[in-house]
Order: structure tokens, then C-alpha cells, then sequence
């Protein structure tokens, strides 16, 4: 039985990277409500520029790098799907409703016809 091990180099690094990137979102965080009376705009230009460093550094590490090509591969398969039209996601959902009605009508019928019979035979 072989086990193949894949090159672990930069594993230590890339700790480091993400100990990094999370202290960057709880200073963005953090910094957000300490400095509640500094502007709105200018809150939100520090957050945004934080958020972009740390996905530029998240980018670096391996897991950044493999969940980037996923998502640029997810794109890719989205682009693929035949969307419906707008009628037909309105029959089908005109579908899926009068299908619950139906059932819900057939549950609440054996409910009455099982609180008969359990009535019947507990003589309540």
C-alpha cells in the first residue's frame, strides 16, 4: 500500500499569511466602531481597502489560490446554464403550489379521518 504526500513547503507561511489576513478583518472590524465619529465615507474607503490587502494576501497562500481557480471555474460553469424563462419559472411555480395545496388537502383529510378513529376507539 503507497500513500502518496504532497510538498508541504510553504505550510508555515501560509499560517502566517492567514494569521495575517485575519488580524487585518478584525482591525478593519475592530477600527469600524471605535472610530464611529470619523466620516462614513472614509470608514468605508479604510474598510474596503482592507478587505482588498487582505484577499491580496489570502491570494498567496495555497487554499487562496485553489479557492480562486474554483471560483473562476464556478463562473465558468454558470455561464454554461440554460436559464428558464420568466414563464416558464411561473408555471413551474404555479406547479409547485397547486401540488402543496393537493397534498395539504389529502393531510388534512387523514388527520380528520385518524382523530375519528382514534376517537372511536378511545370513546372520547
Amino acid at each position: 500500500m503507497t500513500t502518496n504526500t504532497e510538498n508541504q513547503g510553504g505550510g508555515s507561511l501560509d499560517i502566517l499569511k492567514w494569521g495575517l489576513v485575519v488580524i487585518l478583518l478584525a482591525a478593519a472590524v475592530i477600527g469600524n466602531s471605535m472610530y464611529s465619529e470619523v466620516s462614513v465615507l472614509y470608514r468605508a474607503i479604510a474598510i474596503v481597502v482592507a478587505f482588498a490587502v487582505a484577499a491580496f494576501i489570502a491570494l498567496q497562500t495555497e487554499k487562496g489560490k485553489t479557492g480562486f481557480a474554483f471560483a473562476k471555474e464556478s463562473r465558468l460553469e454558470i455561464r454554461k446554464v440554460v436559464w428558464p424563462t420568466r414563464q416558464e419559472a411561473l408555471n413551474t411555480t404555479f406547479i409547485v403550489l397547486a401540488a402543496t395545496g393537493v397534498l395539504a388537502l389529502v393531510l388534512w383529510g387523514l388527520d380528520a379521518l385518524l382523530v375519528r378513529i382514534v376517537n372511536f376507539i378511545t370513546g372520547v
